[in-house]
């Protein structure tokens, strides 16, 4: 493997780290797909989402915080609450980057 593919694939390795540490969490791996299901306008607020998982919101938010931090959550203001939903263009390429983590090929081999 020459240098820059070592590179990449350990790029790749700390990206796909990142991705499945976020998700590994049961209530984090819930947030997500009930923020997924959501359609663009009908984000929901920390509030909501606490009633819907039954977990405090103080929880909410820390796992919110750390679904932020790889970007997979946005948020946005809508009067006095923050209105949260998945970011589908980060999604999509977190599931292409974990498919290719449990690929059994080779990326050199497609």
């Amino acid at each position: 493997m020459t240098t820059e593919n070592e590179e990449k694939y350990q790029e790749n390795t700390d990206e796909q780290a990142a991705v499945f540490s976020a998700l590994a969490d049961p209530t984090r791996l819930k947030l997500v797909k009930l923020l997924r299901s959501q359609c663009d306008p009908d984000a929901l607020c920390v509030n909501a989402l606490a009633g819907l998982l039954g977990v405090t919101q103080s929880a909410i938010s820390q796992h919110l915080r750390v679904l932020k931090s790889i970007g997979l959550v946005k948020g946005e203001r809508r009067g006095y609450h923050i209105h949260y939903f998945v970011n589908r263009d980060v999604l999509e390429q977190y599931r292409r980057l974990t498919s290719a983590a449990l690929s059994i090929k080779e990326p050199d081999e497609d």
